[in-house]
């Protein structure tokens, strides 16, 4: 799965694979290996790439995460993939919630008119033994559910219809 983070406004596209060594870091075409993170404590690391290790020391809040490196602290924001795959219309009225992938609708959270904030649980879908959690990417208010309890639907089907209108 591809992941992304923004940094200093600047977005990076990334993902890990593993490897023998560790994983197998792909940053845009670069394929950089090993990369092996090793916890040492509360907020604290030691992060190896290619040989080379550095102490490292982190905060996680949220999607935001402090990282200090070589002297350095960066800021870097998370962009969760399933959030981000389940935002499709970014028109001022209207957010469809899609699917990320094929599944089946599990339990539902939440019910037409119900006024929601970003981040709350919508439903709960399960692709392939796994139980995903599709939340709101932003507060709303519930329009429609496209789907019940125990249905099967298609990566990129609308889940939920949620609108800004009754906030």
């Amino acid at each position: 799965m591809k992941h992304s983070f923004e940094v200093d406004g600047v977005d990076y596209q990334f993902s890990l694979s593993r490897c023998q060594q560790g994983y197998r870091l792909r940053l845009s075409n670069k394929v950089i290996a090993p990369v092996v993170f090793s916890q040492q404590g509360d907020g604290r690391g030691v992060l190896t790439i290619a040989g080379e290790s550095e102490p490292v020391r982190f905060a996680i809040d949220g999607e935001i995460i402090h990282v200090h490196i070589r002297g350095r602290t960066r800021i870097l924001h998370y962009r969760d993939p399933l959030r981000t795959l389940a935002c499709a219309n970014n028109e001022a009225d209207h957010l469809l919630a899609r699917a990320p992938m094929p599944g089946l609708v599990v339990t539902i959270s939440v019910s037409p008119g119900q006024p929601v904030s970003a981040g709350t649980a919508l439903m709960t879908i399960e692709s392939m033994k796994l139980e995903t959690i599709i939340r709101s990417p932003r507060d709303g208010v519930i329009d429609r559910i496209h789907f019940n309890e125990g249905e099967s639907f298609e990566r990129g089907a609308v889940l939920v219809t949620l609108s800004e209108k009754g906030r």
